[in-house]
């Protein structure tokens, strides 16, 4: 739960750059090809981090143009560019429409009311999720996956370690 709008900019933009670090490791390949018939494909799931920022904020009484799930673009540079245009619009909108106060108003969020603070706490919490279901379907894939909280396997050597297993 946030309870001041600096504190959720602060996260916001550190989670929004770990998901453009991952998003710019796929490979326009690797949006369609299918690891398994109950997993969602690269792209499914890039697709569904992506709209469902606009999706979620809208529900606020936030108003910035959605991103279609029916047309999403099919290229990476097409979905990282479709990306930042979501998350610049969702910090925008927040900083001119609300303020520490406002993070305590509730809103109906899928039949439950939601304090605010919570919902962005929501929308960072279910970013996250899904960016790390993209990372297993992305070492499927034989992916590079970028280190996010710590050093991925590639990166250990980086700090002059033996990768972990």
């Amino acid at each position: 739960m946030y309870y001041k709008i600096s504190d959720f900019i602060k996260d916001w933009t550190y989670e929004s750059e770990a998901t453009l670090k991952v998003f710019n490791n796929l490979t326009d390949e690797s949006l369609t090809k299918k690891v398994n018939e109950n997993v969602r494909t690269a792209g499914r799931l890039a697709r569904h981090i992506t709209t469902s920022i606009s999706e979620m904020a809208q529900r606020t009484g936030l108003s910035f143009q959605a991103v279609d799930e029916n047309s999403f673009p099919a290229t990476v540079k097409e979905i990282v560019d479709t990306y930042k245009s979501a998350s610049e619009n969702l910090l925008n909108e927040i900083k001119d429409k609300w303020t520490d106060e406002t993070l305590q108003q509730e809103d109906d969020m899928y039949g439950e009311k939601w304090k605010r603070g919570k919902t962005l706490s929501i929308i960072i919490n279910h970013q996250i999720h899904h960016r790390g279901q993209l990372t297993v379907v992305m070492r499927l894939l034989g992916l590079k996956v970028p280190g996010i909280y710590g050093p991925a396997k590639e990166e250990w050597t980086n700090f002059g370690m033996t990768a972990q297993e």
